[in-house]
């Protein structure tokens, strides 16, 4: 049986951190007795979705959800615990460094922070020369030089500042020049992490389209990590939601904003402002958000959400398909409550 993995495809991926310091910090006393304590943050839970080539796959969810995590297990950054991740049907998450260099120039990230990615003490013409000799070593100076200028020019950054530093630009042009990096070496498959996050309004929408329009010339693959719904919207071929670590929605954009089934999804596209339209009513969520250190039982979403019963206490529910490509994991759903 052949199985459909696209061009990336991840399976049940688990990445958890132990914080829980040295040997001293982990020992305490209780009740008289010397006990040692682990503390783990448990940030991607059995996490699993497939990517098509040429499709932008958004991940949304609120601030510590594990979408960046997520992100960074995927491109080999973090190791993760348990999990499979293919990259054209090839495993990738157990390679070693060297192992994984030829799958370094296909997949490519760019970082949420335009001010901390680059290095200061280089120039754009170092900065975006780098990694085109790293995976060419045969390129001649001039050849390395012309790919520069082209680059540079195609993300809209005059390539007569190539010799400046990363200080002279403001932070759109500094984007700009983390997503020439990123395209240096022709990438298939780019993970933006939060592009446009520390940018003003105004400079987004460019850089969004600037993103857009490098998909459609060079045929990439995007795996789009953000909270921002409005952005989403924009840029999305699908749309997966998070929430503790774990897959709660995952469906065509349109149909995710039209139809929304996960109570989690509701929640989050109610709080979005629309311009003249009638108000939908917001959907407010009560509790407070568990932290990924003592992760409920059964449904991590089960204390705030007014459908749960006791199975969504104790059964933690499945990625189901409901239609063409939509899934969802919530009981209630399943069973036709809502």
């Amino acid at each position: 049986m052949n199985i459909d993995r696209g061009i990336l495809s991840v399976e049940n991926l688990v990445k958890h951190f132990d914080i829980s310091g040295g040997l001293l910090d982990q020992l305490s006393f209780d009740k008289g007795r010397l006990i040692r304590k682990r503390t783990t943050v448990k940030a991607v839970n059995h996490v699993s979705f497939t990517i098509h080539a040429g499709e932008t796959l958004s991940v949304v969810g609120e601030s510590g959800c594990g979408k960046s995590t997520l992100a960074r297990t995927i491109l080999g950054l973090y190791p993760p615990d348990s999990g499979h991740v293919y990259y054209q049907a090839e495993r990738i998450d157990r390679l070693s460094a060297h192992q994984m260099l030829p799958f370094r120039a296909k997949l490519q990230m760019i970082f949420q922070d335009p001010y901390a990615s680059l290095n200061p003490r280089k120039t754009v013409r170092q900065t975006l020369e780098e990694p085109l000799i790293f995976h060419h070593r045969d390129m001649s100076a001039s050849k390395v030089k012309d790919k520069v200028a082209i680059v540079m020019d195609q993300v809209g950054v005059d390539s007569q500042w190539a010799d400046r530093y990363p200080h002279e630009f403001s932070g759109g042009q500094r984007q700009r020049i983390s997503i020439a990096r990123a395209l240096m070496v022709d990438p298939e498959f780019i993970v933006a992490d939060e592009p446009v996050s520390a940018l003003d309004v105004s400079i987004q929408a460019q850089i969004l389209n600037l993103l857009m329009a490098a998909q459609e010339e060079r045929g990439l693959t995007y795996l789009f990590i953000t909270h921002d719904l409005s952005v989403v919207a924009h840029i999305s071929t699908r749309v997966a939601v998070m929430y503790l670590g774990t897959l709660c929605e995952l469906a065509p954009t349109a149909e995710l904003y039209l139809a929304p089934r996960h109570p989690y999804t509701q929640a989050l596209l109610s709080a979005i402002p629309k311009l003249g339209r009638k108000r939908q009513k917001h959907i407010r969520l009560s509790g407070e958000v568990p932290t990924p250190i003592h992760l409920p039982s059964g449904c991590v979403f089960h204390g705030r959400c007014r459908h749960a019963d006791d199975r969504c206490h104790q059964e933690i529910p499945k990625l189901n398909l409901l239609s063409a490509d939509a899934y969802v994991a919530c009981h209630a759903v399943e069973e036709g409550r809502i």
